[in-house]
């Protein structure tokens, strides 16, 4: 399975994807990451592992339409499988949704479909689930569609919350679940546990 990463900024759930490649423990193969940031570390991370790099936004190529033609370039002519986004910070455009359709994952630091949509990510999201006095939080892996975070659910990971807790807290925790949940996940796609819609 030959994987391509959108990535923003820091990416260490690509790392440890990466990493879980390198170790065996995951049968495939990162091709290329593609980061709508040029200063961003996953891009750092990709010419440190030898794995194509490329910066491409609006800005670089022109306009939203040609970014789309562009990244479904980029990932087509690599043959790539499946698509992980790792805190990619842009919605996808049309053409590769209905290219990759199904085969587009993602990874929430919540349980959805609670502390999903728009505007929910990173701190945003571990703060909601402090201020609702959760019990548990957790992370998702699931399929992206056109709208954020609605697409089929493939796997969950629940940590417990103690009172007290700040959201601070609480993303170390999920941080630490998710890098072992999407690696996880997708050696179940390898395998055939987990089929893609």
């Amino acid at each position: 399975m030959k994987i391509g990463f959108l990535a923003s900024h820091g990416g260490s759930n690509m790392q440890a994807i990466i990493d879980a490649c390198k170790a065996g423990s995951l049968q495939a193969e990162p091709v290329v990451v593609i980061s709508n940031n040029g200063a961003s570390r996953a891009l750092e991370r990709a010419a440190e592992e030898g794995i194509a790099g490329l910066h491409l936004s609006a800005k670089v190529v022109g306009d939203e339409e040609k970014l789309d033609d562009a990244i479904l370039d980029a990932l087509t002519s690599r043959g790539v499988d499946v698509v992980v986004l790792a805190g990619y910070m842009r919605k996808i455009g049309p053409r590769v949704l209905e290219h990759f359709k199904g085969r587009i994952l993602n990874i929430h630091p919540a349980l959805l479909p609670k502390f999903g949509g728009q505007g929910m990510f990173g701190m945003n999201v571990h703060r909601a689930v402090v201020e609702a006095g959760e019990t548990e939080s957790g992370a998702t892996i699931h399929v992206v569609d056109a709208e954020y975070d609605t697409g089929p659910v493939l796997a969950q990971a629940r940590v417990p919350l103690e009172p007290g807790d700040t959201a601070e807290d609480v993303a170390a925790r999920v941080l630490k679940v998710e890098h072992q949940l999407f690696s996880e996940t997708l050696q179940k796609i390898v395998d055939g546990e987990i089929s893609l819609p």
